[in-house]
């Protein structure tokens, strides 16, 4: 199990500015899709390895939520694990891969 979970500053950025925009289309809305992302980092934690490789010959793994249209893009380190996106899914993929 990995024991250190990091977030790139882009990838913060990305999901504090989808909470922002979740919460106001309702309140409280933001602060479910903040525990959702809490939940996966969580569970990629626990498994890091488990989530498949986006795509052949890249280190990025993709976590998907389930109520969200998001994706969670992320690589494991020997020490930790390195958040790089958080993206919607309906976005262009791969444009965070100069991270």
């Amino acid at each position: 199990m990995k024991q250190t979970l990091r977030v790139l500053p882009e990838a913060e950025a990305e999901l504090l500015s989808a909470g922002e925009w979740y919460e106001g289309k309702q309140p409280n809305l933001g602060i479910e899709f903040i525990d959702a992302l809490d939940r996966a980092f969580a569970r990629i934690l626990q498994m890091p390895e488990s989530a498949p490789i986006w795509r052949e010959g890249y280190p990025y793994r993709m976590y998907s939520l389930r109520r969200f249209p998001y994706e969670i893009f992320y690589t494991v380190e020997p020490d930790y694990v390195e958040v790089t996106a958080v993206a919607h899914a309906k976005r262009r993929p791969g444009y965070w891969m100069g991270r």
